[in-house]
């Protein structure tokens, strides 16, 4: 999908300020209402915007350690191991990976002990070989877009 410099702008407002009503974002954008309700309908129905809920820390749920867990599947295994993982509420995002290993899993945990609770979890799960453990000491680069927004936005404006 091509985006163009007027979604950019729209894309950065909504990544700086979630909060702000539609009719305040054409208002700062300088634009019609209408025309940036239908860009971002268009957005969201190419799966640039994919949600607008709010962004939760898992510390502040009680959950501040983070570790990445590498598993290893049986082969032909891969689908129903990552349907199990769904059912595992620590596990906070998991992606199919080339390397080592065939899942890499985002887990928090509590504390170290539930973390090891957790990883004794997905080892007991059918069809996992083993894991790899490796918990974040501390965040260095926060989840961000707005970077990756603004390089898009500017090659959007170079044509």
């Amino acid at each position: 999908m091509a985006v163009d410099e007027l979604d950019t702008r729209i894309l950065r407002l909504l990544l700086e300020q979630p909060r702000t009503s539609v009719r305040e974002y054409a208002r700062i954008l300088g634009i019609a209402r209408g025309t940036l309700q239908a860009r971002l309908d268009r957005l969201e129905r190419e799966g640039v915007i994919t949600g607008t809920g709010p962004v939760l820390s898992p510390a502040a749920l009680g959950h501040p350690v983070l570790a990445f867990v590498h598993i290893e599947v049986t082969q032909g295994h891969l689908d129903e191991v990552g349907d199990a993982l769904a059912g595992v509420p620590e596990i906070v995002e998991a992606f199919s990976i080339t390397g080592g290993g065939d899942l890499l899993t985002r887990v928090v945990a509590r504390d170290n002990a539930h973390l090891e609770d957790v990883i004794q979890k997905l080892i007991s799960l059918p069809g996992v070989v083993r894991t790899r453990t490796e918990v974040a000491l501390r965040e260095r680069v926060p989840h961000r877009l707005l970077p990756l927004v603004e390089s898009v936005g500017r090659e959007a404006a170079r044509g």
